[in-house]
């Protein structure tokens, strides 16, 4: 920590904009996490950011004298630093404010599909996450909407294709709970493969033991009615 002579002064209002323009940038241009993690800021995340607000605020207040000498603190008003300055060049921000946008859009449609999915409008809500992985699958809460997708089609009657995508989420997701017990109940009673079924309901149970209780899965995960079946018949009859 650097120590300064005589009383400290105030930054100007202008070098507190930087460091929160600076620190803003780096975490507005995260990548979004699935809706499990969403809310979750990861030490490498401030990492990242700290070192860049520090730089600006260190570079605009002090003079950092490395010959050892005294550090004397330098206030710069707008004429000194210029009034056109900013660390963020306009192409960075037409390309973070189009990121911001297209994860708004595909949020919207996420809030959407599981909303006609509580409903129990599975029609609708593959309609919804489809839009979702063909419209912004680059983003990370894709992956979350090609789960919604595939319980979807099971219920619409496209049962081969969503054995198919959740074969593949099983190994792109591995070790999320929910497509670990789909595709148990789905390849017990559909593919009568019980021995894969038991494995990826295994997996599913131990990462999260409520995917036995029946009530919790139909109340609070919205499974369509044909999942539902087909994992109370994998349960009980098994």
């Amino acid at each position: 920590m650097s120590s300064f002579q005589g009383s400290p002064r105030r930054a100007s209002p202008l070098i507190s904009s930087l460091a929160k323009r600076a620190s803003k940038w780096v975490f507005g241009s995260m990548i979004p996490r699935p809706p499990w993690a969403v809310g979750s800021i990861s030490m490498s995340h401030l990492t990242l950011a700290l070192p860049v607000a520090e730089a600006l605020v260190d570079q605009a207040i002090t003079g950092n004298n490395h010959g050892g000498a005294t550090n004397s603190v330098i206030v710069l008003g707008q004429s000194e630093l210029g009034t056109s300055y900013d660390p963020v060049s306009q192409d960075a921000k037409e390309a973070s404010e189009t990121f911001s946008r297209r994860v708004s859009e595909a949020l919207e449609l996420l809030f959407k599909a599981r909303e006609a999915q509580a409903q129990g409008d599975f029609p609708v809500a593959l309609g919804f996450f489809s839009q979702i992985t063909e419209k912004a699958g680059d983003l990370a809460l894709s992956e979350y909407a090609r789960v919604g997708r595939a319980l979807s089609l099971y219920e619409v009657g496209d049962r081969g294709e969503a054995i198919l995508e959740m074969e593949d989420m099983s190994v792109s997701l591995k070790g999320y709970p929910e497509i670990h017990a789909a595709l148990a109940a789905a390849l017990y009673v559909d593919k009568h493969a019980t021995v894969p079924a038991e494995q990826q309901f295994t997996i599913a149970t131990l990462l999260d033991p409520r995917y036995r209780d029946l009530s919790w899965v139909r109340n609070s995960r919205h499974w369509p009615p044909s999942l539902m079946e087909s994992l109370q018949k994998f349960i009980l009859l098994r």
